[in-house]
């Protein structure tokens, strides 16, 4: 296959242990490895690769390095492949990628492609989950541990989300969706193009890839131990029972806030705002999905026509 692997160097023993697995890997050993050196190459070395006719573009690295690779293949009939290597892979994770290097990429090996979904904030595009208020502030928490030096992973952003909990105030926000509306104060807003944030924490249990609609998600202001009480339905599927927690589907979404508040693209922080647009692009990206996620008719595409999905 004519295939190019991107990999940030600086994940450290992630990125030599993702090497080493493309190296011991049968169907990928042969591929090019690029190597990034700051923000913004990933994107431009996945337009490269498929401007010369790549098949597949692996994206080995987190949440965003995967953002980067497929925001430079939109448009493109190359395919995106994940080898999660992040603190939350929560796209690769829905995809039921495994997490393990060797074993994603024996997976990715007998992969089929779909075409999913692309999110766009404010013209900018997002995988999985893009959003704003508290889990946006979190990220903003979690970036700034990682640039003084802190142990990162999912263990790290709950420990810090839970810390947040204690000071953080909710924000008054307008929410147009389609035809549905929320005014009030919100704990977040989340547009979610996937099913979970990472780390197993499932916002939109049911959510598709590929129905033309963003899963937009209000959880409404509470105390914090009422929220981190109800906290563990997100590792359970059962957030969707929360009495707090609102679910607008739509296309295209207008947030604005009572004062600037910051906001995310796949966990990576973006500047502070008072309006959020939120659209999708219908089947923008070709990716590569384990057979296994494919063909089940719950999983995270719709199923071909003539078949129902499983209750």
């Amino acid at each position: 296959m004519n295939a190019v692997a991107i990999l940030n160097p600086r994940a450290g023993l992630a990125a030599a242990r993702a090497r080493a697995a493309l190296l011991r890997s049968p169907r990928w050993r042969e591929v090019e490895v690029r190597l990034t050196t700051g923000p913004g190459d990933a994107r431009r070395l996945a337009a490269a690769a498929a401007a010369a006719g790549a098949e597949t573009v692996l994206a080995i690295g987190g949440d965003g390095t995967a953002n980067e690779v497929a925001w430079g293949l939109l448009g493109t009939s190359t395919a995106l492949g994940l080898v999660p290597r992040g603190s939350g892979n929560g796209l690769a994770r829905t995809l039921r990628i495994p997490l393990a290097p060797d074993r994603a990429l024996a997976a990715l090996a007998e992969g089929v492609p779909r075409a999913m979904d692309i999110g766009l904030i404010n013209g900018r595009p997002f995988l999985n989950v893009a959003g704003a208020g508290f889990d946006a502030q979190v990220g903003v928490d979690f970036h700034e541990h990682g640039q003084r030096g802190g142990r990162r992973g999912v263990f790290t952003y709950v420990r810090l989300g839970l810390a947040r909990t204690l000071n953080y105030r909710a924000s008054s926000w307008t929410l147009e969706a389609g035809d549905g509306r929320f005014e009030g104060r919100a704990l977040l807003v989340a547009f979610v193009n996937g099913r979970q944030y990472g780390g197993g924490a499932i916002l939109v249990p049911g959510a598709r890839l590929d129905d033309g609609l963003l899963d937009v998600v209000v959880i409404e202001e509470a105390s914090a131990l009422e929220l981190a009480w109800n906290a563990t339905r997100l590792f359970t599927g059962t957030i969707e029972s929360y009495r707090r927690y609102r679910h607008l589907p739509a296309s295209r979404v207008v947030l604005t806030a009572d004062g600037p508040v910051p906001h995310h693209r796949d966990g990576e922080p973006e500047p502070a705002g008072l309006r959020i647009e939120a659209t999708v692009t219908p089947k923008a990206l070709r990716i590569l999905v384990p057979r296994a996620t494919a063909d089940d008719p719950s999983g995270p595409f719709l199923p071909p026509d003539g078949q129902s999905p499983s209750s």
